[in-house]
């Protein structure tokens, strides 16, 4: 019985009668050539393709005498591009999902180890930060703060993907938080589990989750900065390099803008204190810590929320050279002593890497509006996280240069 199934499931499609099906009234189909067990129907759409996609699926369904989905792409070929149609039995795709899901019982309980991983990161990190000669108060006083801000930017980043995916009919798998020793967590992670409706799903899913992330980390920054009153970091502040700050263009851009972070003396981090760091709000340094994370996501390497970004605003092809570019770079990171740029290249490349399954309408345009922010966000994410061989990417083959300096 199983095996009467598979072959049923896995049974060609017959595209002389699927031709058939095409027509004036919906895509007119010039050429076809079989790709697995469909095909790919080569001519133009003569309707939009929210009248074109639920018609047309319903005839290819009945000629076909099973469920079939549709893709409406566009391919280049000797430097002509052409509108394609790409039909696949839903049984097939129907079987991909369910065998990559992680929706189960193990994939629940993964990401609830995760979780707990990660939420002990955050703790153990933490302790890097307070004062020496710190009590079990102090360390408490700044770990509450720390993992207050964590869960807020996790919390509603979680909330703004899982609305934006909802919107769109979207299935998620469950959320798989990412542990760090340096930044207490590296994010959070997804998979889909159902077909994309179009680009604008593509764009707008990651970019409720990068977007947010950012805002709220920026609006607990900021509030942290103003009920202290002063960049002096507070009744329990942190101690954290000075490096974290420095050699980065965004923060040297903001400093442009609004002068630089100095006393009258013209001193650069003038509340530094000597062999300990820069004192900085808890809450403040989560947001802080929250945009970096945030930014490392933001790279345009595969499945990452930059890499699906791209995909959706450059395409395929173009998003692919840029994942090769992200991860080259990661590489070269990592080699030059950045364990951070080594450890998260690795992940980036053996657990994120690929690209998602096509949208299923991937003619229309996504928009001038979201490509500007598409732009954007990424640039943010870029100056964020370079240069900053100090802050970003610390190095462990040498000893820190700024203790002296202190």
């Amino acid at each position: 019985e199983r095996l009467e199934k598979a072959e049923e499931t896995f049974k060609a499609l017959d595209l002389n009668k699927l031709m058939k099906c095409f027509g004036f009234d919906t895509f007119f189909a010039t050429d076809v050539r079989r790709f697995g067990d469909g095909g790919i129907f080569v001519g133009n759409l003569r309707r939009p393709i929210e009248e074109v996609m639920p018609k047309l699926e319903k005839k290819l369904s009945e000629a076909a005498g099973r469920e079939v989905v549709l893709w409406f792409m566009e391919e280049q070929k000797d430097g002509i591009t052409k509108q394609v149609c790409l039909v696949q039995p839903k049984a097939e795709i129907d079987l991909q999902f369910e065998a990559t899901s992680l929706s189960n019982p193990w994939g629940y309980f993964s990401a609830i180890l995760l979780g707990i991983s990660t939420f002990g990161t955050i703790a153990i990190t933490s302790g890097f930060f307070v004062k020496p000669n710190a009590t079990f108060d102090d360390y408490v006083s700044n770990v509450i703060p720390l993992f207050a801000g964590f869960l807020t930017i996790l919390g509603v980043s979680e909330i703004a993907t899982r609305w934006t995916a909802d919107r769109y009919g979207v299935k998620l798998s469950p959320s798989f938080l990412v542990p760090s020793n340096w930044t207490g967590c590296l994010g959070v992670m997804n998979n889909y589990e159902s077909l994309l409706p179009n680009k604008k799903a593509l764009f707008d899913i990651p970019v409720a989750r990068t977007a947010s992330a950012y805002l709220t980390s920026l609006a607990l920054a900021i509030a942290a900065f103003i009920q202290d009153g002063s960049f002096n970091g507070g009744d329990n502040a942190l101690y954290v390099r000075p490096q974290f700050f420095e050699n980065n263009p965004l923060f040297l851009f903001i400093q442009y803008v609004i002068g630089p972070y100095a006393d009258e003396l013209g001193n650069v981090l003038p509340y530094a204190v000597e062999g300990v760091g820069v004192p900085v709000d808890p809450l403040a340094f989560a947001g802080l810590l929250g945009m970096v994370v945030t930014s490392l996501n933001l790279l345009p390497i595969g499945r990452l929320e930059g890499g699906r970004i791209a995909q959706a605003v450059f395409g395929r092809s173009n998003a692919a050279l840029l994942s090769f570019a992200g991860s080259l770079l990661l590489g070269i990171g990592g080699l030059s002593g950045s364990i951070l740029c080594l450890a998260w290249g690795l992940f980036a490349t053996f657990f994120r890497g690929g690209e998602e399954l096509p949208a299923r309408d991937e003619i229309t345009p996504l928009g001038k509006d979201r490509f500007a922010w598409g732009i954007v966000l990424l640039l943010m994410g870029f100056l964020t996280l370079f240069p900053n061989g100090g802050g970003t990417f610390p190095s462990v083959f040498s000893a820190p240069f700024y203790r002296s300096d202190l």
